[in-house]
């Protein structure tokens, strides 16, 4: 994954989407803090991760499918479960 500027961005923006085109993942970074403040990515990637993440997710795929028991004489403080 590549690394550039915003300014680099604003001069070589055909460039950098050519190279998106086939693939590369660009962060941009912010010149005055230098901390990475976006990625760009094809868009076909792009939808891979939004697919995923806007699955619903079904509660109780496992229900009637196991059972747990424990025995009369179980204990166990919280700092015990903390800890383990």
């Amino acid at each position: 994954m590549k690394t550039i500027s915003l300014a680099q961005i604003q001069t070589d923006f055909s460039d950098i989407l050519s190279g998106i085109e086939v693939g590369d993942e660009i962060l941009i970074s912010s010149e005055e803090t230098q901390k990475t403040v976006a990625v760009i990515v094809p868009y076909e990637a792009w939808k891979k991760t939004q697919s995923v993440a806007t699955k619903p997710r079904v509660l109780g795929t496992l229900q009637n499918r196991g059972s747990v028991e424990f025995a009369e004489d179980f204990a166990m403080t919280d700092e015990e479960l903390l800890q383990s």
